[in-house]
């Protein structure tokens, strides 16, 4: 039986990725801050739930104490900011990219799995408002990739809005892009691990707006001062 371990597993893309998972036989460990949560769904799926701090010693150890082998090391965890750059106290750039990207990769590090999956952001090409998400979701990006080269298989996905806590208290009043559900977020990763992908966005047609920031990132940034 096929094993992973979740962070973020107490809500969100976390907790779907962890019922997902479940329901296709793997044998799940739930990371999180929330024990109450946690352990809600570790009786709906069967696994183990370690609640932690990842970004204390202490947590980060007891978490990869409790991969203990595993398959497939999902980080999902994550916080999020918005906000013009200068109102971001100095304290919150330090939490943000710590569990954004310090931890995955000292948590990869202690754990060494054969399968390593990122939640990352459609942020990664440069989003408004988002000047430090944004960065901390590419040093994700730029992880995984490093990674493959040591023989370790790496999914990255990529999502745009999400209907996460992290939309809480935003008035988010697009009709397009639509917000998507976690539990599609969920889907698209399990599935590109399954297929050995290294990337996959969501929805699909966010691949179009990363090739144009790629291959035109003048033009991309002129439409998106644009458009937002």
């Amino acid at each position: 039986m096929n094993s992973a371990l979740i962070t973020g597993a107490s809500s969100g893309i976390g907790a779907a990725t962890a019922l997902r998972l479940a329901a296709d036989g793997w044998q799940v460990v739930l990371a999180g801050r929330d024990r109450t949560r946690l352990e809600a769904l570790a009786e709906r799926t069967g696994g183990e739930s370690v609640a932690g701090d990842l970004t204390t010693d202490d947590g980060l150890r007891q978490v990869a104490d409790a991969a203990n082998g595993v398959d497939l090391l999902v980080h999902s965890a994550g916080i999020g900011w918005a906000g013009a750059f200068a109102d971001m106290p100095p304290e919150r750039i330090d939490e943000l990219v710590e569990l954004n990207l310090t931890v995955p990769m000292r948590l990869t590090r202690a754990v060494l799995p054969p399968r390593v999956a990122f939640v990352a952001s459609v942020a990664v090409v440069g989003v408004r408002d988002e000047d430090v998400y944004s960065a901390s979701k590419a040093g994700l990006r730029a992880f995984a990739a490093s990674l493959r080269y040591r023989g370790i298989a790496t999914t990255t996905v990529f999502p745009g809005a999400v209907r996460t806590p992290f939309f809480h208290g935003r008035d988010y009043r697009r009709r397009f892009p639509r917000m998507v559900e976690p539990r599609e977020v969920a889907d698209a990763l399990v599935d590109a691990v399954v297929r050995g992908r290294a990337e996959v966005f969501v929805p699909g047609w966010l691949t179009a707006a990363d090739r144009v920031h790629g291959a035109l990132p003048g033009v991309f940034h002129r439409l998106a001062r644009r458009f937002g």
